[in-house]
């Protein structure tokens, strides 16, 4: 290939991964600003910062309506039986994605009241628990045992590929996005929510 030609893939490829990082920005950023939601999030690179005494503020922000319509970034992740799935083989219902991990304190704290609002409206809404596999804070292991011993029975997904956090650039958790039956992202919320919030944010999307 001639110098002229892997410049211009190269810029092709850069302007790919600004597009990418622009989108997932305002995905996270239609229901309110992440800096004023940071406190009840937990970093995923820090497993220790939150401990399990400490009980984070739950976000209580009320969802905001938008006519910038974001279309939701596809992912690939497995269930715990190996098998794949990818966030556009659910289009046409509802998607309620929820990214988390055993270790994550905040993540705690919502994962009853999604597991409650999922045993009443898992007909009407999907609910895809993305758990953060990294191999070392988190495994499919520690995660399943996690969903497990707690009786959860919403559905749980592993990323282990990092896939699905790369895609939607997750650095705290929980994170929750809020996606309409036509794939597109409505709206989005950093930290811990509760139930009404919860079932506010999937009015949005119905």
């Amino acid at each position: 290939m001639s110098g002229k030609g892997k410049t211009i893939l190269f810029i092709a490829v850069f302007a790919l991964f600004i597009a990418g990082s622009i989108l997932a920005y305002n995905m996270l950023s239609v229901s309110t600003p992440l800096d004023a939601q940071s406190d009840t999030a937990q970093e995923i690179t820090e497993p220790s910062a939150t401990s399990e005494n400490t009980q984070p503020s739950i976000n209580t922000a009320e969802p905001e309506e938008t006519s910038d319509k974001i279309k939701a970034l596809d992912f690939t992740v497995t269930d715990i039986d190996g098998t794949e799935i990818k966030l556009s083989d659910l289009e046409g219902k509802p998607v309620v994605l929820n990214f988390w991990a055993s270790w994550c304190s905040p993540c705690k704290i919502e994962m009853p009241e999604f597991d409650l609002v999922w045993q009443e409206m898992g007909d009407e809404v999907e609910f895809m628990m993305v758990d953060l596999v990294d191999g070392f804070q988190e495994t499919v292991q520690t995660g399943s045992k996690y969903i497990s011993d707690q009786g959860f029975s919403f559905p749980v997904y592993y990323d282990t590929l990092a896939e699905a956090a790369y895609a939607y650039g997750i650095r705290a958790i929980p994170t929750t996005v809020f996606i309409d039956r036509d794939g597109y992202a409505l709206s989005a919320v950093q930290g811990t929510i509760n139930e009404d919030v919860l079932r506010k944010n999937i009015d949005l999307i119905k």
